[in-house]
Order: C-alpha cells, then sequence, then structure tokens
C-alpha cells in the first residue's frame, strides 16, 4: 500500500457503516458462513485489491441490508454522512430488484452496471466463492460455479485481471472440492455394501 491509499485509508470513518452491518449478524448465509461477516470480507478484498474509494468501501459494509433484511429502513443508510447517497446508490444498483431473476441480476450489473457496481459485484463473489468450501449442498455449489463462470468471470475480467485470477482459481478449486467428494461419496457407497 503507497502513502497516498494510507492516506484515504486512514480518513474514512466506517464506523456508522458497520454499525449497520451488524443488522446482519446471525444472519446465516446459503453459501456458508454469516452475512455480517460477509461484508466486511468484501471490504477486505477490496482493499487487498488497493481500492480506496470512500464510497466503495462505505457501500461493500452495508451490500446486503437491503436485501437480506426485511422491511430494512433505507433512512438509516442514508443520514449517516455526505457520502450516504452515493453509499445508497452504488448499494441498490448491486441489489437484485424484487422479481428479477439472478441471471437477469447479474447480466444487467454486467450491462449497465456502473464500475463501482461490478468492481463491488466482484468482490462480493470473491467472498462468496471462499465460503462455498465450507457448503454440504453440493448442487448449490455446481449452480455457484456455474453461475460465476458465466456471469461473474466476464466482469471480473473488465474490471480487474487479478481478481479474474483469483475468481478464476476459486472456480477450479470449487470444482476440484466438487469431484473430490463425489469420488470420496462413490467409494464410501461401494465399501459399504461390498461389506
Amino acid at each position: 500500500m503507497n502513502t497516498e491509499q494510507m492516506k484515504q485509508l486512514s480518513g474514512l470513518r466506517l464506523a456508522p457503516y458497520i454499525q449497520v452491518a451488524t443488522f446482519l449478524i446471525g444472519k446465516s448465509r446459503e453459501g456458508g458462513g454469516n452475512m455480517f461477516r460477509h461484508q466486511l470480507d468484501t471490504m477486505s478484498i477490496l482493499i487487498d485489491y488497493k481500492y480506496m474509494d470512500s464510497i466503495l468501501l462505505k457501500a461493500s459494509l452495508v451490500h446486503d441490508v437491503i436485501e437480506d433484511i426485511p422491511d430494512f429502513n433505507h433512512n438509516i443508510l442514508l443520514s449517516i454522512d455526505v457520502d450516504s447517497h452515493a453509499v445508497y446508490d452504488l448499494v441498490l444498483e448491486v441489489t437484485r430488484r424484487h422479481g428479477e431473476s439472478k441471471p437477469d441480476f447479474l447480466t444487467r450489473i454486467k450491462e449497465k452496471g456502473s464500475q463501482e457496481a461490478k468492481i463491488l459485484k466482484v468482490a462480493d463473489r470473491i467472498s462468496n466463492m471462499i465460503s462455498l468450501g465450507f457448503v454440504n449442498n453440493l448442487d448449490f455449489v455446481a449452480r455457484y460455479i456455474a453461475e460465476t463462470e458465466k456471469y461473474l468471470l466476464p466482469i471480473a475480467q473488465e474490471v480487474n485481471n487479478d481478481m479474474l485470477r483469483e475468481m478464476t482459481d476459486l472456480v477450479a478449486s470449487r470444482r476440484k472440492y466438487l469431484n473430490d467428494y463425489s469420488n470420496l461419496e462413490r467409494f464410501i457407497i461401494k465399501n459399504t455394501t461390498e461389506v
């Protein structure tokens, strides 16, 4: 991290956004882990890739509250600071709309999303892919990998080659996980039926 990036990061006031993210404490995720930590993980991925934009980092901390908290009072988010309205707009951009299918949602981000929305969505997906190693629902893992390849890899290719490389590696390792698990399952079935 260079001096300018350290200055940008040191000037951020993130605590109020972390407080909003605490609405997600205890909320589990289909992909594994919990929603609160996922918000922090997404932010740390952005920092790891040297994104220090205050709007982007603040939005990463609250990117799931509107979608995942029923009846979330968006005025809480809008009243935090001078960045609130821009943060809210970015969060809305990466929020799946009511009745919007997952493919339509991801296509919308790819075709119409701002650069910041695309970067945030890629960081979000990297965090989600990391959690996939702990999911027991193999059908979900297989679908998620296929979705990542079809929709997210092209977005990552557009925004950041290093993030693309990490996402590609995560896809490969999760495919290996699926294959290894399937082979183990067949081995167990074969050996239990022979006994």
